[in-house]
């Protein structure tokens, strides 16, 4: 059909949109003269009946990959005004200017049915309403996502052809280096050589990415960085995402590694990262270039940080860290078989540390499969380790003094090595400054403050230098005497507060593997069954720590004292029987409070606590009465019953402390109330008195006859 059929006088009515796109910016500033005939196709809208002011050009998208529309908003707009009706023909010189995907064509083609917009290319004008232009223009977007696909084919598999012999160029780490040949080698800096041999070594040493950083950091040392896309190298502070990439990072390890990671695109465009397993990458040529550790040493390292950051469903051996727990991260329930926490608790001035197994808890709201206190079981370890480790003290404080002063030699090269780099800036600065004319003073004075900038830099690391060796020559006299010291007594040395806890976790991870725990609440112990690293075992019994409640409960044997002194004496006598025998409450195991004395209230709290039986209820058994009871018994007033009582008529005691008394059973033969001022109450109690002894003396003469 003649171009000029399809276009109607509705389609001339709305706009004509020109789409022209480039893949690359490389393309747009090279490909001028695809670039202009694209911009052409403006004078074929024009000949169709287009007015000039009604073609609309889009060329946002240049430099635009066309594999997708999520991130093309030139295309977007396009779609959305064809959608909206506003678009009477949509040109492009070929399909793939449009779209290299089938998914974004087809929906451009849909749209354009739905809205009667025609589309056009350097071939020709097409209906998309019509079947067999549809069908053409499907067949054209077909071969062109075709097309795309054989070009990254054909530049992909020139790529991976080279990447299979290891000879594809990428862009290398720091502390290699490309030669004049194109390999590999270490990078001729000895500073950048020596910093990253060094970080290998403090990692083996310290077993901890965080730990490495915090060495680094200790001692003022930097970490080479390449700048990104250039040959420069500075030395800044090393972080831990850069400790970690270090540790990850197979061409460390002499391995030419290519296709660690894969890309790909989300529904909204953005490009994701996923990383490979070590099977799965494209290439990985061991030994094909120098290498700082060797390639066993680096899945070692691996395995490391993976131990280190997996979750606690599993045990594993964590690094070593300031806590006191000695068993941090090798302890194992020994109920349900997994691995133990450690929780730490700041108690009167002290961390006390508790070894907890509380899976069930978090998954299953279950109790706590057992929780147990960490002092008596560190304790019973650090006996076992100086009993294991005392023979071979000579040995482990030679093998220590070696591994410092290596530490030092490497620590002090490291120094020198930076204070040569300065020295190298600040002279480069000077030549630079020597060499200018002395007439052009802007840039004399520039080059003359880089200078002082160089020299103010070398000052400042010579500076360091100095202060670093003068702490270091403290720290070797110190060492050497602790050194000395453990040859000696290695038990004064472990029991030694200035000794950190991370060197005694150390040397327990070079004896024990791990220790099973098994409380037993009902003997009041727990058994340690230890496993040696060389598969030696051993069971260790310790005795559980008492709870605070436990710590001040009362002993047994003072409730029962209690409980007898209470037949005959009331809460303020008990409080001074039990202080003049010496024996003390249960409050006195607290801190502080070892002078605290019995009193009665003490007293009466002990006996409301245990149920003890108090002497009222004593008193009233063997038939004691009270005072209204005493006194109509005896047919008296209670005052004369008081009175009585205290001249000795009548027999009382008292059941507290408050002078409250029951009174005993008036005997036969008591006295009659009478009142008379010549028969006091003092004559009568002397006269029953002189009766009772005349009595008893009767008794007693009867008997003797």
């Amino acid at each position: 059909m003649n171009e000029s059929l399809k276009v109607q006088p509705h389609h001339l009515e709305r706009g004509a949109y020109l789409y022209v796109r480039q893949s690359s910016m490389k393309q747009v500033l090279e490909n001028v003269e695809s670039t202009k005939r694209q911009y052409a196709l403006r004078a074929r809208a024009t000949a169709l009946g287009w007015a000039d002011d009604r073609v609309v050009v889009i060329d946002s998208d240049q430099g635009e990959s066309g594999a997708s529309a999520a991130w093309r908003e030139g295309f977007q707009r396009l779609v959305s005004d064809v959608g909206m009706g506003r678009a009477g023909i949509v040109m492009g010189l070929e399909v793939s200017r449009l779209a290299r995907n089938n998914a974004d064509w087809h929906r451009l083609l849909e749209i354009c049915a739905l809205a009667d917009t025609l589309i056009l290319d350097e071939d020709g004008v097409y209906d998309p309403a019509n079947f067999n232009d549809r069908l053409l223009l499907g067949l054209k977007g077909t071969m062109s996502e075709a097309e795309l696909h054989v070009l990254k084919a054909r530049l992909r598999g020139g790529v991976l052809n080279k990447v299979r012999r290891g000879e594809y160029r990428c862009t290398l780490p720091t502390g290699f280096v490309y030669d004049a040949v194109g390999d590999v080698v270490l990078d001729p800096d000895s500073q950048i050589r020596e910093s990253i041999a060094y970080f290998f070594e403090t990692f083996s040493r310290v077993g901890s990415a965080c730990q490495v950083v915090k060495a680094f950091r200790d001692e003022g040392l930097s970490f080479p960085s390449r700048l990104r896309n250039r040959d420069t190298v500075v030395f800044r502070p090393l972080n831990a995402s850069t400790a970690i990439r270090t540790l990850h990072n197979p061409r460390y390890a002499g391995t030419y590694a290519y296709g660690r990671r894969r890309y790909q695109r989300t529904a909204k465009g953005m490009k994701v990262q996923r990383t490979r397993n070590c099977d799965d990458w494209l290439a990985c040529i061991p030994n094909a270039h120098p290498g700082y550790i060797t390639w066993d040493r680096f899945e070692e390292n691996l395995k490391l940080l993976e131990s280190n950051g997996r979750n606690y469903e599993l045990a594993r051996a964590s690094p070593p860290r300031e806590g006191p727990a000695l068993l941090q991260g090798r302890t194992v329930c020994g109920k349900c078989g997994r691995h133990m926490r450690v929780r730490y608790a700041a108690r009167r001035g002290r961390m006390d540390a508790w070894y907890v197994c509380d899976r069930e808890q978090g998954r299953s709201a279950e109790p706590h499969c057992q929780s147990i206190a960490g002092a008596p079981i560190d304790e019973a370890i650090a006996a076992l380790v100086v009993d294991q480790v005392t023979p071979a003290a000579v040995d482990l404080s030679i093998h220590i003094r070696a591994e410092i002063e290596s530490r030092h030699e490497e620590v002090d090269q490291l120094r020198r090595r930076a204070i040569e780099r300065a020295q190298i800036e600040a002279d480069l600065a000077q030549r630079r400054f020597m060499l200018v004319d002395p007439g052009n003073r802007l840039v004399a004075d520039t080059l003359e403050a880089d200078w002082n900038d160089k020299l103010r830099a070398l000052a400042a690391a010579r500076e360091d230098y100095e202060h670093a060796r003068r702490d270091e020559r403290l720290l070797d006299a110190e060492m050497r005497d602790q050194l000395v010291a453990m040859t000696a007594d290695f038990k004064r040395l472990w029991d030694d507060p200035q000794t950190p806890n991370r060197e005694r976790k150390r040397m327990i991870d070079l004896i024990i593997e791990d220790a099973t725990l098994v409380r037993m609440p009902a003997d009041r112990i727990t058994k340690v069954h230890v496993r040696f690293k060389g598969g030696k075992t051993l069971t260790v019994t310790t005795v559980n720590r008492r709870s605070s409640a436990q710590q001040i409960r009362t002993q047994p044997r003072v409730v029962e004292l209690v409980d007898k002194l209470l037949e005959q004496h009331t809460y303020a006598e008990i409080a001074e029987l039990l202080n003049e025998q010496g024996i003390r409450p249960g409050g006195t195991a607290r801190p502080g409070r070892a002078d605290a004395r019995f009193t009665s209230k003490r007293v009466a709290y002990l006996v409301h606590s245990y149920g003890l039986r108090s002497l009222y209820d004593r008193l009233r058994d063997r038939g004691m009465l009270t005072k209204e009871e005493a006194a109509q018994r005896l047919n008296i007033h209670e005052q004369t019953l008081i009175r009585w009582a205290e001249h000795g008529l009548i027999a009382r005691h008292a059941f507290n402390d408050h002078g409250e008394y029951l009174y005993e059973e008036p005997a036969p033969g008591m006295p009659a109330k009478h009142s008379s001022r010549w028969h006091r109450l003092v004559d009568r109690k002397t006269a029953a008195r002189e009766e009772t002894v005349a009595k008893s003396s009767r008794s007693s003469g009867k008997g003797a006859v």
